[in-house]
């Protein structure tokens, strides 16, 4: 059994609750029809019901799954109470935050927050900015994280193990706190996620040294931030992606090492960087990138590709219910 297939399989035990807040979208309502069938989860979508039900009959989707049009819930006037709670330091009043939870977006993560879903999948039709915007205004950060981030789960074809790649949709341009939590964080997805001991490499253009620049710096600064805020985790760096990821090279470059040639996690020193490396990755080596995955929420939040299917969102939905055990 594959790694997606392990993934999916754990989470029809879960019974978990998924809510889709791009409902009129055909890949979410093929999602959810698949999600729904399949037993993975069970599924809201969020939109005006007769608007969703007719399209999705025009398509011939069948949807045994709860529809929920926000303006009209009975949970709109505490979720537009509780984001005015969260937001009024920063002006926001409380019409604003009627109109605000209105959007099937805000209230897809007012949901999460208050335990009505489990989680949430968006970015089919919203970008990613926005997909986190709501996330942190409405769910906020988990305690000890400074900053949201994402991943991507890449299986790899001729590699003994999967990779976490990170992060490669989020952060232009991370300070070493950020690089720091980053990488512990993505440790914790990876493990999660797969089963196996987190390997996290701090990738750079050098090698113990092997060259001096600021960027080095920033690479020996976080991983030192790392090692101190997660004792037990596996880390090292500044290392270059051949010696984290090949042993024969790893032996030769860092042989005192306790990561090279062994790494799962590879944690990027910027988005130039990850972004690149994903798509190079997914396309010339014929790489499955699960992804983006969101993390430093306090309860999941996914987000998509606009580009995604509605495979996609059923693997990114899966992954997002053993997120919220």
């Amino acid at each position: 059994m594959d790694l997606l297939e392990q993934i999916k399989q754990k989470a029809s035990g879960l019974n978990k609750h998924i809510v889709l807040p791009e409902g009129t979208d055909l890949r979410m309502q093929k999602a959810a029809h698949h999600l729904s069938k399949e037993k993975l989860c069970r599924v809201t979508l969020l939109g005006e019901e007769d608007e969703i039900r007719k399209q999705a009959s025009a398509n011939q989707i069948y949807l045994d799954v709860n529809i929920l049009d926000p303006g009209r819930s009975d949970k709109l006037d505490a979720y537009a109470e509780d984001f005015y709670n969260l937001r009024k330091h920063k002006g926001v009043d409380l019409a604003e935050a009627f109109t605000c939870v209105a959007q099937p977006l805000y209230f897809a993560a007012m949901m999460v927050r208050n335990g009505d879903a489990d989680g949430s999948v968006a970015g089919a039709v919203n970008t990613t900015g926005n997909v986190i915007k709501a996330g942190i205004y409405c769910i906020g950060l988990a305690e000890g994280t400074s900053v949201v981030s994402s991943t991507f789960l890449m299986i790899v074809p001729g590699w003994d193990r999967p990779f976490t790649y990170a992060d490669c949709g989020v952060v232009p341009d991370p300070d070493p706190e950020q690089l720091a939590d980053i990488a512990i964080t993505s440790a914790r997805t990876h493990q999660f996620l797969t089963g196996d001991d987190p390997v996290v490499a701090m990738l750079s253009f050098s090698t113990y040294n092997s060259a001096s620049h600021q960027l080095v710096d920033k690479v020996k600064a976080a991983t030192a931030l790392a090692k101190k805020k997660a004792p037990d985790l596996n880390i090292d760096g500044e290392l270059q992606v051949d010696a984290a990821i090949v042993p024969a090279i790893g032996s030769k470059k860092a042989p005192k090492s306790p990561v090279a040639g062994k790494a799962n996690v590879l944690v990027f020193p910027n988005l130039d960087a990850g972004n690149i490396a994903y798509k190079l990755t997914q396309r010339m080596a014929g790489a499955t990138a699960i992804g983006p995955l969101i993390q430093g929420l306090k309860k999941p939040a996914m987000d998509l590709s606009r580009g995604c299917d509605e495979k996609d969102i059923e693997n990114v939905a899966s992954i997002c219910c053993l997120l919220s055990v």
